[in-house]
């Protein structure tokens, strides 16, 4: 007897889930992790996700639009998500340190945050790794500000927190043992934002 097949191409009766397009989405992004951009490939894919390519065309035009599907996927996961998760505390130096804490701990997982922009010759990822560093860094200037510096001194220390995270990033997947571990990593970053939140005697930029 034929197997039956969904409209997706997955088959029907075996009790796995219908794969959805975000399905398709994760499974891109952890063979960019794996592999970079060259690793996005559809059969391969389809193996993974025990599925045919039938299920990629149900839910994709072709492998450019899964790409852009991946990233729009990661830029939400890595950015936006953590973002709205802030949005209730009320404290800005509370926001910043949670902020660190949860963004350095999801990217010592993530190897997108360093397989990516080994890919910033592609013009989709270019452009999604252009728009979540400006997302950030003005975020993290917007913190700086609700602490009390200048417009000036909060966008300059935002690039400077945020070249500390991808510096530390790099260590994190590269030479992790670099880097202090367990409660002394955590004590370190501290300092970070210690040091980053002090003002600057008689600059005139920042009022904290």
């Amino acid at each position: 007897m034929a197997m039956v097949r969904g409209r997706d191409g997955a088959p029907r009766g075996d009790g796995r889930k219908r794969l959805t397009a975000q399905d398709w989405a994760d499974a891109a992004l952890t063979a960019m992790g794996q592999g970079g951009l060259a690793a996005v490939a559809v059969e391969p894919l389809a193996a993974r996700l025990g599925t045919t390519k039938g299920s990629f065309y149900w839910h994709f035009a072709n492998r450019e639009a899964l790409v852009e599907a991946a990233l729009d996927r990661w830029e939400q996961k890595s950015t936006e998500a953590i973002i709205a998760g802030l949005a209730s505390e009320p404290d800005p130096e509370t926001r910043l340190r949670k902020l660190f804490a949860e963004a350095s701990a999801l990217a010592a997982e993530d190897p997108l945050e360093v397989s990516l922009p080994a890919s910033a010759g592609h013009p989709r990822v270019a452009a999604v790794l252009r728009r979540v560093t400006e997302r950030r860094v003005d975020y993290l200037a917007q913190l700086f500000a609700e602490l009390g510096f200048a417009a000036d001194e909060a966008r300059r220390r935002a690039l400077l927190a945020y070249t500390g995270y991808l510096g530390h990033t790099q260590l994190t997947h590269a030479v992790p043992e670099t880097l202090p571990a367990g409660e002394d990593g955590r004590r370190y970053l501290d300092s970070v934002l210690d040091t980053l939140m002090r003002a600057v005697p008689d600059s005139g930029k920042s009022g904290r």
